[in-house]
């Protein structure tokens, strides 16, 4: 059966700025639809702009602590806590499924470390290094209400998708 997609919020809504709340032992009911809605708004964004590898709650105006990573295959990320952040720093072009055409320059954390409940409410521990470090601190991010634009090294650490892969 298709679910519906989830209209994924924009730059500028002021939602996106809102801080999530931990989801309850007793809302654990709650999960299988709102991970179900993740799935299909991340494949479908993929479908749209060829990329796209993991979503938080926030973006579809759900506030609560969930991440959703879509992968070499899924992770759910229920109530997360990042420790153990490296001193060592990457820096990158960000992009974000709440300002597709846009790309921002950011400094994440080369390594650290991400304590979580699974879809199953089984505790968890994923040590990440680069690529998967800098993914989970960006949606992270989303469930305190930080956004990347918010984590630009510089006035001008802003283009447009287009200009940087060409």
């Amino acid at each position: 059966m298709i679910m519906p997609v989830r209209e994924i919020l924009l730059l500028g809504n002021p939602k996106l700025h809102e801080i999530s709340v931990d989801v309850l032992e007793s809302e654990f009911d709650i999960l299988p639809e709102i991970i179900q809605d993740l799935h299909d708004t991340i494949i479908e964004f993929r479908n749209q702009y060829g990329v796209g590898r993991a979503i938080a709650a926030p973006q579809i105006n759900v506030m609560k602590r969930i991440i959703y990573m879509h992968t070499d295959k899924s992770y759910v990320f229920v109530n997360p806590v990042l420790k153990d952040l490296s001193t060592e720093m990457i820096e990158l072009w960000d992009d974000c499924m709440c300002f597709p055409d846009l790309l921002v320059r950011v400094r994440r954390h080369r390594f650290c470390t991400i304590e979580y409940r699974d879809e199953n409410w089984e505790p968890r521990i994923m040590m990440l290094k680069d690529d998967l470090s800098e993914l989970l601190q960006h949606e992270y991010d989303h469930l305190d209400g930080i956004l990347a634009v918010s984590r630009a090294i510089d006035g001008k650490s802003f283009s447009y998708r287009k200009q940087i892969q060409s």
